[in-house]
């Protein structure tokens, strides 16, 4: 995910992703601590596209207010 493309969504849309990033998270870790998780990088792409969403929208914040 490029933050590039965040910066072009609302505040509202990067909610509803952000709640979507968490929940991906969950699945990956559960998947992962089950051993069902091929793919073991997932967990940590997740995290780091968590830590962008947030970042942005707190950009996105103190420019409004």
């Amino acid at each position: 995910m490029k933050s590039d493309e965040l910066r072009e969504k609302s505040v509202e849309e990067l909610q509803v992703q952000l709640k979507e990033l968490y929940k991906d998270q969950f699945n990956n870790r559960m998947q992962k601590s089950t051993g069902q998780l091929g793919q073991t990088h997932l967990v940590g792409e997740a995290r780091k596209d968590i830590s962008r969403v947030k970042t942005i929208i707190t950009e996105k914040e103190k420019s409004e207010g």
